[in-house]
């Protein structure tokens, strides 16, 4: 799964705009957000009313503000995650701490206005809805704001570098990880796979431990500052719902999936004790993290030659064409001509001119991919070191959907140019790749030949399943982890303990060597590491397949919802449009019901879609103990 910054935040490249003037810059550090006086001319409005006049002020006003501390700080992490130096990290986080602050500001200004919400007109009542929930607030305390931007600052850079050494000459060379990744997706053997793991654990995890647990004091500090009981609770309640409501929808949508995974973790639980024996892989425990060709366990795709069901049939792998025929520009086209096949518009010249496609020469750089709107006006951008294989062209496509996102709302109120909640902008792009079939893939060039039978069938599901289906509990469980950490449910010594024992729980995974309460395995993951909310994935995860099932009846499409493809109809793009343009300026059921007809969030769809794999797995299970 990849990133999208926690504000929707992006900034600018060489040659793009330069630094707005800040709130600071103009009023001072004690500026908040007032109303503006009734003209000299114009007589004073009494009681509500003229609370209802001052609110709708206060909105316009703030919407200016809030729109320029985003600016500000999106054009300095720009430059600061596409060059990590010193000073861009310094930079980066002046303006976070600015936007903290400001933005804490406005929602304590915003507290007069509380008596008089449901007299307000919906847009109006919506931001300020909205504002509660627009930024990290600043602790009261301004030296607590500066070390808690500083501190989030630090924790991405140590995440960009990776594991670093000193060399021959002198210099640190580091070693991020994509460098790491590739290790683990490539070999099998165990001994070599356990020291990748560890490695970038230890080095990275260790080292964002005690930046991570003065980090949680912080925020909780601001997050109390405007109203909450800590950061958990400020996450569960931007959904539309209670935030009790919440944390039982999301245990209720992993309930409809989960024994699709337990019979996906059994079979793969299975080809690998016959791979490596009883005392790598238990027939019976959680799978060792380290075995599943990914850092975290997170994704299985990497595994698919190993678990492929059926040997022969024409495997589904555009990689050998890309690295043939392709370059990262061109896979970037390929991804803008489907958005455009639905009647979307191209992507603007300056999206070619200051995105960053592959890592700068001589440049330390997060190569974790994220899209942005630098200016939130239209100035879309991608940030990957783009790889000529298959898995980066379907992150470029899961891309691209968040800047189309972005490009149908970009006119709206800032703090409506956002997801209906942030699955829905996760899932956008994820939707995409769902209908980038083995059919698609020939269409544009990238397979030769597409074999139609039951066994491509449960191949190319597999195929999917691995990444989409085995990422379901990792998705729900790092915020069911956080949750349970900013609320002091769990305290550092258990930080870790507990991250296991929710790996054990949902994944049904476990650390290949024994770990200790000064290791910090979650700090190995970006997402931890840049304090990024991450239930957005679970969430975009169900809502994909949703958005698909609705999508292919738009387009008319009456097959069996695996092989549709939404390619080249203009009915479908226009349906996914007009939910894009809503932005946030409604609740997210109402965006949901727009394209679905639902107002529920409903994971049937991931069962109606793998139901061919789903019963040959209950088939290849048959006698075996499955669950951990």
């Amino acid at each position: 799964m990849k990133l999208i910054p926690l504000l929707l935040l992006a900034a600018a490249a060489c040659g793009g705009p330069e630094k707005p003037e800040t709130a600071a810059d103009r009023h001072g550090p004690d500026w908040q957000p007032q109303a503006a006086s009734p003209p000299a001319d114009k007589p004073a409005i009494n009681g509500d009313d003229a609370l209802i006049a001052e609110a709708k002020q206060f909105v316009a006003d703030t919407d200016k503000e809030i729109r320029r501390l985003y600016v500000d700080a999106s054009v300095t992490e720009w430059a600061n995650e596409t060059d990590i130096t010193k000073e861009h990290g310094e930079a980066a986080a002046k303006s976070s701490a600015e936007q903290s602050t400001g933005i804490t500001k406005a929602i304590k200004a915003a507290r007069k206005f509380d008596p008089i919400l449901a007299k307000l007109d919906p847009a109006t009542r919506r931001q300020l809805l909205l504002l509660k929930f627009s930024g990290q607030p600043a602790p009261d305390d301004a030296k607590q704001t500066e070390e808690l931007a500083k501190i989030g600052e630090e924790m991405t850079a140590t995440y960009g570098k990776g594991v670093c050494e000193t060399g021959k000459a002198g210099k640190e060379q580091c070693k991020d990880i994509e460098v790491w990744s590739k290790e683990l997706q490539k070999s099998r053997k165990p001994a070599a796979l356990l020291k990748t793991w560890q490695t970038w654990h230890d080095a990275v995890g260790r080292a964002e431990r005690p930046l991570f647990v003065r980090y949680v004091e912080l925020a909780n500090a601001g997050a109390r500052g405007v109203g909450f009981k800590d950061v958990a609770s400020m996450w569960k309640s931007g959904y539309d719902m209670p935030e009790d409501a919440f944390a039982a929808e999301t245990d209720r949508l992993w309930s409809q999936v989960k024994p699709l995974y337990t019979q996906l973790h059994c079979y793969t639980r299975r080809t690998l004790n016959k791979m490596y024996g009883d005392k790598a892989v238990s027939k019976s425990g959680p799978i060792p993290s380290h075995l599943l060709g990914n850092m975290w366990a997170q994704s299985w795709d990497y595994l698919y030659p190993e678990l492929e069901p059926y040997k022969g049939v024409a495997p589904v792998d555009v990689t050998p064409t890309l690295e043939k025929s392709y370059d990262p520009a061109k896979m970037v086209k390929m991804g803008e001509a489907f958005y455009t096949s639905l009647g979307m518009d191209p992507l603007p010249q300056s999206f070619w001119e200051r995105s960053m496609l592959t890592k700068p020469a001589g440049k330390e750089a997060v190569c974790h991919a994220s899209a942005w709107d630098v200016t939130y006006s239209d100035d879309l951008r991608i940030k990957m070191c783009i790889n000529k294989n298959q898995e980066d062209l379907y992150t470029i496509h899961h891309e691209l959907g968040h800047d189309y996102y972005f490009h149908a709302y970009y006119k709206l109120p800032v703090l409506f140019q956002q997801g209906a909640n942030d699955g829905f902008h996760e899932a956008i792009g994820d939707t995409i790749q769902l209908s980038m079939t083995p059919e698609y893939l020939k269409q544009k060039g990238l397979l030769a030949t597409v074999a139609k039978n039951d066994k491509a069938t449960i191949n190319q599901q597999m195929h999917v399943a691995l990444a989409k289906i085995a990422f379901l509990p990792f998705g729900l469980l790092v915020d069911k982890w956080r949750w349970d950490v900013f609320s002091g449910a769990v305290k550092p010594d258990d930080y870790n303990k507990h991250w296991w024992d929710l790996k054990k729980e949902y994944q049904g995974v476990a650390a290949p060597i024994e770990r200790a309460a000064t290791d910090f395995d979650p700090g190995a993951k970006f997402h931890v590491a840049s304090n990024t909310p991450y239930m957005r994935y679970f969430l975009a995860a169900v809502l994909q397949f949703q958005f698909h099932r609705a999508l292919c009846k738009k387009a008319g499409f009456t097959g069996p919802l695996n092989e549709c493809s939404i390619y080249g109809n203009k009915d479908a793009g226009a349906a996914f449009q007009k939910m894009l343009a809503l932005g946030a300026s409604k609740p997210w059921q109402d965006a949901l019901f727009e394209l679905t007809g639902q107002r529920e969030m409903d994971a049937s769809a991931i069962l109606e879609y793998f139901a061919p794999l789903e019963k040959w797995l209950e088939e290849q299970n048959k006698g075996q103990t499955c669950g951990w």
